[in-house]
């Protein structure tokens, strides 16, 4: 009796045991690519099967996604990114075998070409493909009227889930940008001093991209060139002899006006070993306000953290702070060890109530200061589509406060996220006064890029208020014009004067400026001045003049906890060279921001011109961000032409 009543209770505890630890599982692998061949990061597939909750993926810089061992079974798989149709198919998981999946993407639609590979045993390192291809692959299709499918369930705690959050479609838009007005031209013989704080802000490219894969060309004012050129990294070399970046400059013939030359400022920051920083001591302040409800708002900030959550140490501690009508502390700080802490606090977040940005901003920065780690990361990170409708509203008082709370060492980075009602000046002013910079969010894949990738350049300074000036030299430039830094231009005195605060550049950073150059005597469009009663208005040369100097270009810079500036100059040869990999592409995106914002200074430009550039100069594209741009040119073009065809009806 007592063999039976024990066979009973294995049997009961067999039972017992969860299904998902008995069955079998296999593996799906594969990659998303584009018809030319270039890989397609940030695209969401989801796998579903009956009695299984579905599973989703986005695939990575090279356009791969894995499914690591999954249930065996047959699965529904669904393909979506935003600009594309969605893709459904169907395939099935055998027992300790890997199925591959490749899949070709079109801009708007996709290919009827499917490629499915054999099954493979999990630990092979070959796989035997086998085609299938068009109306041979029955399962495949394409549903370009069906709507998107349903999220998935919410990522559990822990997990590198990275869930498809649809855009909403606003009923109203309240987004607010400031105006920009391109620069002009500007003649040598009455300004040969050019200054300008750098940026390495990166928000504007990712919100035109957000406008374009919705179906509209972006207002004018949410392009800032020089955001657009410095999403993208560039060849430099690295700094040498303990400075902090490298300076390198380029020049070339100017693509949209041949008559004129470009001229390329590359600065390099040297890159940080993260082993080496003591700690990060963050602080999240969360806008939790009712406007922060979409799925693009604070559900993606949520998945967001939890990524980087999930590369935290015990040397890191993190801190969420949320404010609406009030403030408060969510999570104190804690350590990075601690994730089931951390993550349980994440999943607690919910939106509701008018927005008290200022109050929550006061108690994030303390809590900062609290818990400062000497020799490490110190900062606070809003996330916010910058609603701010209570308390502390002015950008006036904002700036203020902002302003004194970094002398406390503590920098500042911004997210912006959300459709509709995007304070997008007000973000930027923020980031800009908190010695930070601000990025938005409009993908979970551009979350990764920001917090998790790029999270060395994004929150580790290795210089602090870096202006540059140059002087053109009159012997051999007529007129210039700086591409794009309309709102980071400074006063000519402001270059010596230690008090002006400028723009921050983090580890592994690079920042591109451009020039447009005209040839002396070229009767250059340049607002005139009627000559002076009481002085000369051309000031003799000197001799260094005759010398084959183009320009000089002058950086200064201060250490991050530093107070006093350092002095770099670099002269400029005057020397034309054939248009490189870095000048190329550069110029490829700076006449993609023209035509974007209808530039009276575009020249010749035109889509295809700078879709041929960017294919051209495209070079190494680890991360497929340069092959997105092309793709983000041509939504573009056939976007300026419905809107010209429409306006001639």
């Amino acid at each position: 009796m007592r063999s039976l009543a024990l066979a009973a209770v294995i049997s009961v505890l067999t039972l017992a045991v969860p299904f998902t630890a008995q069955q079998s599982v296999g593996t799906i692998a594969g990659v998303v690519k584009d018809s030319a061949g270039a890989a397609i990061p940030g695209a969401t597939v989801q796998i579903r099967a009956r009695g299984i909750a579905p599973i989703t993926r986005v695939s990575d810089s090279s356009g791969a996604f894995t499914f690591e061992r999954v249930p065996t079974a047959d699965y529904e798989i669904t393909v979506t990114l935003t600009g594309f149709k969605r893709f459904t198919s169907h395939i099935s998981v055998k027992q300790d075998r890997t199925t591959q999946f490749d899949i070709v993407l079109q801009l708007g639609g996709l290919t009827e070409t499917v490629t499915v590979a054999a099954e493979s045993p999990l630990l092979s390192a070959q796989v035997a493909q086998t085609d299938v291809r068009g109306a041979g692959n029955r399962n495949a299709k394409v549903d370009a009227s069906a709507p998107s499918p349903a999220p998935a369930p919410p990522p559990q705690a822990g997990r590198d889930y990275m869930t498809f959050l649809p855009r909403p479609v606003p009923e109203f838009n309240t987004e607010a940008y400031d105006r920009i007005e391109d620069n002009s031209f500007r003649r040598v013989a009455d300004d040969p001093l050019s200054t300008f704080s750098i940026d390495v802000d990166t928000a504007s490219y990712a919100n035109v991209r957000r406008f374009l894969n919705g179906g509209s060309l972006p207002p004018a004012d949410a392009v800032r060139i020089e955001e657009l050129v410095n999403y993208f990294r560039f060849d430099y070399p690295r700094p040498t002899n303990g400075a902090p970046f490298s300076v390198s400059t380029e020049v070339a013939a100017c693509p949209w006006n041949p008559a004129h030359r470009l001229a390329l400022i590359g600065l390099q920051a040297k890159p940080i070993d993260s082993s080496t920083i003591e700690g990060r001591n963050l602080v999240f302040l969360l806008d939790v306000s009712g406007s922060m409800m979409p799925p693009d708002k604070l559900p993606l900030i949520r998945t967001a953290m939890r990524m980087l959550v999930d590369t935290l140490s015990e040397r890191d501690r993190i801190a969420i702070v949320v404010y609406a009508g009030a403030s408060g502390l969510v999570l104190p700080s804690t350590s990075g060890a601690d994730k089931e802490r951390i993550h349980q606090a994440i999943a607690r977040l919910e939106a509701g109530g008018s927005t008290n940005g200022a109050a929550g901003i006061t108690l994030a920065y303390q809590v900062a200061k609290e818990h400062f780690i000497k020799g490490g990361i110190n900062r606070v990170v809003l996330a916010t589509d910058g609603d701010f409708n209570v308390g502390v509203t002015s950008q006036g008082e904002l700036t203020r406060l902002i302003e004194e709370k970094r002398a406390s060492g503590i920098f500042l980075s911004v997210l912006g996220v959300g459709t509709g009602n995007i304070k997008d000046s007000t973000m930027e002013m923020l980031a800009d006064r908190g010695n930070g910079n601000y990025s938005y969010l409009d993908t979970l894949h551009e979350a990764r890029k920001v917090l998790v990738r790029e999270a060395g350049a994004t929150l580790v300074t290795v210089a602090k208020d870096v202006k540059i000036q140059v002087e053109f030299n009159p012997a051999h430039v007529g007129a210039y014009r700086l591409i794009g830094y309309e709102n980071r231009l400074l006063r000519n005195q402001d270059f010596n004067d230690d008090k002006k605060d400028a723009g921050e550049i983090g580890a592994g950073h690079t920042v591109t400026a451009l020039y447009e150059i005209a040839p002396p005597g070229e009767d250059v469009d340049v607002s005139k001045v009627d000559p002076l009663k009481y002085q000369r208005t051309n000031p003799a040369t000197t001799s260094t003049a005759g010398r084959d100097e183009l320009m000089t270009v002058k950086l200064r810079y201060k250490a991050p906890e530093g107070d006093e500036s350092r002095l770099m100059s670099v002269p400029v040869k005057n020397h034309t060279s054939e248009l490189s990999q870095n000048v190329g592409f550069a110029a490829a995106v700076a006449e993609f921001g023209m035509l974007l914002r209808k530039s009276e200074y575009r020249g010749s430009s035109s889509h295809a011109e700078a879709a041929s550039l960017a294919r051209r100069f495209r070079g190494s594209d680890p991360d497929g961000y340069r092959a997105e741009f092309v793709r983000l040119v041509e939504l573009a073009a056939a976007l300026s032409q419905q809107t010209t065809t429409t306006a001639v009806r």
